[in-house]
């Protein structure tokens, strides 16, 4: 399969919450190609792999703000008896422990790789937009110390054509 648009079909089902990147239990179990229950139960099964920090569960509030944020049908909302887990990328990590198959050991690859590509455009983005805010204050110091000086020449040039002015009456 083409690495980009795996990239691409990963790094769509990840999102922010409680400032962290996370994916949902659902988009997990579709790209590790395992039923949704399966994977939590797994889960479960290994509790004590997945503290607060790896993995939590969406409040009603957090998931109706990521309903309205995420273009869903209701056939992805409808059914749902409780609330969905999210992993996050240290969650993620520890799914590849539990999952075994070959094909879960694919997709996590694939999924570290795109955290980690996310993770360096962010630092690029960082530091291309404090070059822009540099940039940005510069010439606006620029534009200032410009307009000072234009401001300055007209009220020279007034004070110029008012002494003509008087010279010539």
């Amino acid at each position: 399969m083409n690495e980009l648009i795996v990239e691409s079909e990963i790094s769509s089902h990840i999102f922010i919450l409680r400032g962290k990147q996370v994916m949902l239990d659902r988009d997990l179990a579709k790209l590790y190609q395992v039923e949704n229950r399966a994977l939590n139960q797994a889960v479960r099964r290994n509790k004590d792999r997945f503290p607060d920090d790896f993995m939590f569960q969406l409040t009603k509030k957090e998931f109706e703000n990521w309903k309205s944020q995420i273009v869903t049908s209701n056939s992805d909302i409808m059914g749902l008896r409780k609330m969905p887990y999210v992993f996050t990328e240290e969650g993620i990590y520890m799914l590849a422990s539990i999952l075994r198959s070959s094909i879960a050991a694919q997709t996590s690859i694939a999924i570290i790789r795109t955290f980690t590509k996310l993770r360096e455009f962010s630092k690029h983005y960082n530091a291309l937009s404090k070059q822009l805010i540099a940039i940005d204050r510069k010439h606006n110091k620029q534009y200032k110390e410009l307009k000072k000086a234009l401001d300055d020449l007209i009220a020279t040039s007034e004070v110029a054509d008012e002494k003509i002015m008087g010279f010539l009456k």
